[in-house]
């Protein structure tokens, strides 16, 4: 949802998440654009059976959104109430990365 809103209501996404209040709205529609982009790059092959091994690329993608959140975003600005969310959601895709590795041998 919050890649759904950060692509297509930038300004709302800017009123109401803190980070992206400093950012231009092309960058938070960049994140956004990304966020769906994993998102649908997890599921769909998984879904529908064809290229499987996008799913944990998409994983790893995800991860590294996550990881430049925390460290480049919320850390800096002292945003510790959001961590968490970004935790879990780096946890789910490393978890997703790792279940899926057997792909590639």
């Amino acid at each position: 949802m919050a890649g759904v809103m950060k692509t297509f209501q930038t300004a709302k996404a800017k009123e109401m998440l803190p980070w992206a209040k400093d950012r231009t709205d092309s960058f938070v529609r960049f994140v956004g654009i990304s966020e769906l982009l994993g998102t649908l790059g997890m599921f769909l092959p998984i879904l529908t059976g064809i290229l499987p091994w996008l799913t944990p690329l998409a994983a790893v993608g995800l991860a590294v959104i996550q990881v430049l959140a925390i460290f480049s975003v919320h850390l800096p600005k002292k945003e510790y109430n959001v961590l968490p969310i970004n935790a879990v959601l780096l946890a789910i895709a490393v978890f997703v990365v790792i279940g899926r590795l057997p792909l590639f041998s």
